[in-house]
């Protein structure tokens, strides 16, 4: 009468849009380029997102030679042509005339459009040439360095997402929690847990509230296989009523069982079925049956009983109602022990004979 107790652990997520900061880009280009709403004074007015960097941000303006073809590119961006966007913009890269600010400007458009197409290799290509061409203001630099940073991380290439976001952090100065909270992520990917959650746990302590973080903690935890200390996480998040989500409560609850809290473990299984947070399903009898099945070890019957009958209902096959009738069998109760087995049999059991035996009694 047995049930795989699988540990159950969760990757870190990064959350980010490459996307985000470009179109406010967009916006401040389009007002130098003498298109938009926005003029370029007001442009201008929006305090530096990164006032303590160590970059010198340029004057950042566009050659009079290429201006024109700085505006048909971005015309081409707002008629969706990526490809045409992309093919401006190598022209442009290749022009004699061209000075920082128009590559810088034009690589990152194509990288945008590239992003757009759903070309992510290509997109950090052209991301990559629009950094290294270093003509744009800090705040447009900096937003296509992240944007980089975002899309090596999306195509795994962890090592190169970390020396990004690393040089990033480093000329920014910045220490915003999204960004931080990326860079543990980026470390999860390399399998440096330890780092990652301890960057994680010292966000969760300034932002006690935010379940991205806290989750995204708890699975560098486990890989770090700092198991007492992710159910300690799991612990204080559903005190605080934060675990709303089927796999958030079943994280604790196995990592109660894992840790043979069994009390514990039943007690949150139970509070999530009360509150319509766990559904019956196949995963959720098995986790009874877990229950059950240390009940039975530890010769408490009554409770192992009503574990297995929990469970069967749900099970996708009959095995759970075979090991009900087994246990009823062995507590006297034999005619519950039969229609148990008549149950198991009609759900499918790997050993019928074994259901058969209750029945012939």
């Amino acid at each position: 009468m047995t049930a795989a107790l699988g540990l159950i652990t969760l990757a870190p997520l990064v959350h980010a849009d490459p996307q985000s900061s470009a179109r406010e880009e967009r916006a401040k280009r389009q007002a130098e380029l003498g298109h938009g709403k926005v003029t370029k004074a007001e442009a201008e007015k929006k305090p530096p997102m990164y006032p303590n960097a160590t970059r010198q941000s340029p004057e950042a303006k566009a050659s009079p030679k290429t201006i024109k073809s700085l505006q048909a590119m971005q015309e081409l961006y707002e008629k969706d042509d990526w490809a045409g966007v992309i093919s401006k913009a190598d022209e442009l890269g290749g022009m004699a005339s061209a000075n920082a600010y128009d590559k810088a400007f034009a690589y990152s458009m194509a990288g945008n459009a590239a992003a757009n197409m759903n070309d992510q290799a290509k997109a950090a290509t052209y991301f990559g040439k629009a950094v290294d061409a270093n003509g744009l203001d800090n705040d447009s630099h900096y937003a296509t360095m992240y944007n980089l940073a975002i899309i090596q991380y999306g195509e795994e290439k962890y090592a190169d997402a970390l020396a990004t976001i690393d040089r990033f952090l480093a000329e920014t100065k910045s220490g915003k929690a999204d960004q931080l909270a990326f860079r543990a992520g980026v470390l999860a990917g390399l399998n440096r847990n330890d780092e990652a959650a301890a960057i994680y746990k010292d966000l969760i302590n300034k932002n006690p509230t935010d379940k991205r973080l806290l989750m995204n903690g708890v699975a560098a935890l486990q890989g770090a296989e700092k198991f007492d200390d992710a159910n300690k996480l799991l612990e204080q998040a559903y005190q605080r009523g934060m675990l709303t989500e089927p796999r958030e409560l079943r994280a604790l609850y196995i990592g109660y069982m894992n840790a043979q809290r069994w009390t514990e473990a039943q007690k949150v299984v139970d509070d999530g079925v009360a509150k319509g947070i766990l559904q019956p399903g196949p995963e959720l009898a098995r986790d009874y049956q877990i229950l059950a099945q240390t009940a039975y070890a530890n010769d408490n019957m009554p409770l192992a009983i009503a574990m297995y009958k929990r469970a069967a209902p749900m099970a996708a096959d009959g095995e759970a109602y075979l090991n009900l009738a087994k246990v009823l069998d062995m507590d006297g109760k034999k005619a519950e022990a039969k229609a148990a087995a008549k149950s198991a049999l009609d759900k499918g059991i790997k050993k019928p004979e074994d259901a058969k035996r209750i029945l012939a009694r």
